[in-house]
């Protein structure tokens, strides 16, 4: 994986898992509010993550930052994109509310989503989000972002 840490090994997809579309979505908190980058809000994303691989809803690579969420996740059949974002956010917020005692608005309306055609592409775009947490000034290297992982296998597009 170009020597990028990942924080655990993700699972390997059945292969006609791939038929299904994969997206590079980001959403972002209202008024970029920085909350989100913490222990239990990547806990919380990472169990949500792992619960839907078996109702064909995959989180690949991801990178939480403190006031947004880039992700590459695959769709399948029967599945929308926009409920699967707004039940993460569901997710995220509970956690935010109960275990950080945060009570302001969470979320800006809508996200972010771009169906991705190539590898290229794929590779592209993660090289982007992967170095995000650099570019932003709150690491030296990326691979010492803590708010970043990969929980399954998606890349193949």
């Amino acid at each position: 994986m170009d020597n990028q840490i990942i924080k655990h090994i993700p699972h390997r997809l059945d292969s006609v898992f791939y038929n299904y579309p994969l997206y590079f979505v980001t959403f972002n908190t209202w008024q970029r509010a920085e909350i989100l980058a913490n222990e239990a809000v990547f806990n919380a994303f990472v169990a949500y993550g792992e619960k839907n691989v078996s109702g064909g809803r995959a989180i690949g690579r991801f990178v939480i930052m403190p006031d947004h969420v880039h992700l590459f996740v695959r769709i399948g059949q029967n599945n929308k994109l926009s409920d699967f974002i707004r039940m993460l956010r569901q997710k995220i917020t509970k956690v935010l509310r109960d275990d950080i005692g945060y009570d302001g608005t969470v979320w800006q309306p809508g996200f972010f989503d771009h169906l991705l055609r190539s590898s290229e592409s794929y590779s592209e775009k993660w090289q982007y989000v992967y170095e995000n947490p650099v570019r932003k000034k709150l690491v030296q290297r990326s691979d010492n972002w803590p708010w970043q992982g990969e929980i399954v296998c998606v890349d193949r597009v």
